[in-house]
């Protein structure tokens, strides 16, 4: 049960941002520009950091949304799974590894990311604009799972509930159509 009153019927992160559509906007547009848009990193890739951030801050719905999301990306919800269970024999490349590394340390406490983390996933090929994203990617992935959690959000047992934003959110990504104001309705 929510903590306050939120509008009933959304799951998750969709409740908060009903109950406050001003602070929602930016945080689906950072989402939008982390996980979507173009990049070196692959969506899937981007994805599976932000569902392994949410994994070991136990955001369930978080998890099972991002998840759900890298699987569509991905077309295997296997890598996934390995992925959750332990990144180090995951079948993703080197260069994941190390940066999935990084977010781990920046899920726990930014100051835990040191020099030789950062040199190990250059040594894998990653850019500065990839160490830099995935910091974000973490950072902005804990406050989200704060957020939903924080707030005692409603959280779906439906695994096809998931699976279904998980192809919409692949296809579309994060921002929302603008619902028309009153006065364009009017016209």
């Amino acid at each position: 049960m929510p903590h306050i009153a939120l509008p009933e019927g959304l799951p998750g992160i969709s409740a908060g941002f009903a109950f406050r559509s001003e602070t929602a906007r930016p945080m689906r547009e950072l989402a939008h520009i982390l996980l979507h848009q173009p990049n070196s990193l692959t969506p899937g890739e981007r994805e599976l950091i932000a569902a392994h951030v949410s994994a070991r801050n136990h955001c369930r719905f978080c998890y099972a949304s991002h998840a759900a999301v890298a699987s569509a990306h991905l077309g295997d919800s296997s890598v996934v799974e390995r992925v959750r269970a332990d990144v180090a024999t995951a079948p993703i490349s080197p260069k994941l590894k190390a940066l999935l590394a990084i977010a781990g340390k920046v899920q726990q406490d930014g100051k835990l990311v040191t020099s030789a983390d950062v040199e190990a996933a250059r040594q894998q090929g990653a850019t500065d604009l990839e160490i830099h994203d995935t910091v974000l990617i973490a950072a902005a992935f804990s406050m989200y799972n704060r957020y939903v959690d924080g707030l005692g959000t409603w959280q779906p047992g439906n695994p096809d509930m998931y699976a279904q934003m998980g192809e919409q959110l692949a296809k579309s990504g994060y921002i929302k159509p603008a619902l028309p104001t009153p006065a364009a309705q009017a016209k």
